[in-house]
């Protein structure tokens, strides 16, 4: 007697040698059995049995990097995401004002890059609409704040306010136009009223419940304090919160000291073993740290946000523990000096897995650091998103370098596939679309964008189930349909592996099972 059979299935297993299956067995919450429906039906009985009707399987869907609780506390705030111009942001943030009042304005979203005027906006429409109130919109990316005069002021941020590693942007009158981008924006999370447990525990479950409708049973959330940590631990051991998460605990003092002394922390739905670090910003607020200008703004290279002796300092300390180091890296100046830390802090320790978060902009004579067992982690959508301006940031030459997936995976010998949600949508399935056609929804540019780094499908479907969970150490047990692992796996409205390829945005997520238990 097994708890679950399932039959008539089209399973991809992704095993060693991406066999494919008929029918699997479940039992407490294990695959025991991977095999036809003829071998299955005589081995094993249940009195739960799901005809799968020819539909496809795959192995619940791991996101390797994503921000699973900022995706939950931005159905708490407004969404700006998508829109056209500044003018429909502040439209967005006074009908959202109007019917949840608040006394401190909160948003996320926005993306100038999208906008026809594609600056940076100001902060007077703001102060007009909301003088008193204060307001603080995040861009889509995390890495730039849009905020009001009252919030400047509650924060304490005047024309003569300095802070490394980020930008206080300044008009030609050299007063803060209300844009803070990257470290400055601490100053306003300073002055932000900390949400109630209420309000996160339903953060928490909104955001699992979006993940479910999605196929993803395990998330990889990329910066998280020991609050939320502790919190999530709490509601997944109460049966309150049923998703598997790989957390990433944030770069502070505070948590450093608990979390490396205390070692890794292991539940069947919680890994606890890796701390997430900050190298440089984003590209889309030219916060990303290059070697040479931006070839859109002449004498600009961005900034680490992390110095470069401290990014030292804190490999050679974590390389001393059991815990992985994951660190954001996107220009070309932040991954090598990322990939230098690393490779001197890890001499002589193999297998630590080490990531490198992004790593978006790599020069040529830098690919090779990724032969020595550091694993990057990409975020396909960001190439389909970045590519309309990319090249005005990069230049025609550092481009090619530039969301070089294949390249890496070539490298590396795996690749772990995120979304970087919510910068980016949550779907998994734009993830395999982006990775393989290397296009937007439009089907733009024909013949996909740099095809030389696109990726099979195959290698896809790898990076977002068991390299992912070999990036977390947790291959043994998840990643593909096994006897012994997991049972996550995800019934699909259509083939992944051979639907055209832009068919492939539209696939659906139509039952998920965690532990062999249906969520979805």
């Amino acid at each position: 007697m097994v708890d679950l059979i399932v039959t008539n299935a089209n399973i991809y297993t992704v095993d060693s040698t991406f066999s494919k299956a008929t029918s699997l067995a479940v039992k407490d919450g294990e695959f025991v059995a991977v095999a036809t429906d003829g071998e299955i039906t005589a081995a094993f009985e249940s009195t739960s049995v799901l005809d799968a009707d020819g539909k496809t399987i795959v192995p619940g869907l791991i996101d390797a990097h994503c921000h699973f609780y900022g995706l939950g506390m931005n159905q708490q705030v407004v969404n700006l995401r998508e829109t056209k111009s500044y003018q429909e942001v502040l439209d967005r943030v006074s009908a959202f004002q109007k019917e949840k009042p608040s006394n401190f304005i909160q948003g996320r979203g926005w993306d100038q890059n999208d906008w026809e005027v594609k600056k940076f906006p100001t902060k007077e429409a703001l102060d007009a609409l909301f003088p008193d109130i204060p307001v603080a919109l995040e861009r889509v990316d995390g890495h730039a704040y849009l905020v009001n005069q009252k919030a400047l002021d509650m924060a304490g941020i005047t024309e003569s306010t300095q802070v490394d590693g980020g930008e206080i942007v300044k008009n030609d009158r050299g007063e803060p136009t209300g844009v803070l981008v990257d470290n400055p924006m601490g100053m306003v999370d300073a002055v932000i009223p900390k949400p109630s447990r209420a309000t996160q525990i339903q953060a928490l479950k909104d955001a699992e419940a979006i993940c479910f409708d999605y196929g993803l049973t395990t998330v990889n959330d990329a910066g998280l304090p020991r609050a939320t940590i502790e919190l999530i631990d709490s509601l997944q051991q109460s049966g309150a919160l049923k998703i598997r998460m790989y957390a990433m605990v944030s770069n502070t003092p505070e948590n450093l000291d608990h979390y490396l002394s205390k070692g890794i922390l292991k539940t069947d739905r919680l890994n606890v073993r890796s701390i997430k670090v900050y190298g440089d910003g984003a590209l889309g607020s030219r916060g990303a740290a290059l070697k040479e200008p931006y070839s859109d703004k002449p004498g600009h290279f961005g900034a680490m946000i992390t110095p470069v002796d401290k990014i030292g300092e804190l490999a050679e300390r974590i390389a001393a523990t059991e815990y992985q180091m994951n660190t954001h890296a996107i220009g070309d100046s932040a991954n090598i000096v990322i990939l230098r830390a690393y490779e001197k802090a890890l001499e002589g320790k193999p297998d630590r897995r080490w990531k490198v978060e992004h790593a978006q902009v790599v020069s040529p004579s830098d690919f090779d650091y990724f032969e020595k067992g550091i694993i990057p982690s990409v975020q396909p959508t960001h190439a389909t998103s970045d590519m309309y301006w990319a090249e005005d940031r990069l230049g025609e030459e550092r481009i090619h370098g530039a969301y070089a997936f294949k390249t890496l995976l070539d490298k590396a010998g795996v690749v772990a596939l995120g979304t970087d949600f919510p910068v980016e949508r949550v779907s998994p399935f734009l993830t395999f679309y982006a990775a393989v056609a290397r296009q937007d929804l439009d089907e733009y540019p024909e013949g996909g964008f740099q095809m030389k780094d696109a990726l099979s499908r195959e290698e896809t479907l790898k990076g977002m189930t068991l390299w992912a969970a070999y990036s977390n150490f947790e291959e043994n047990e998840k990643g593909s349909i096994e006897v012994g692992k997991q049972a996550d796996f995800v019934i699909l409205s259509e083939d992944m592996m051979t639907i055209p390829h832009k068919a492939i945005p539209n696939l659906r997520a139509e039952q998920v099972f965690l532990g062999g238990e249906q969520v979805k």
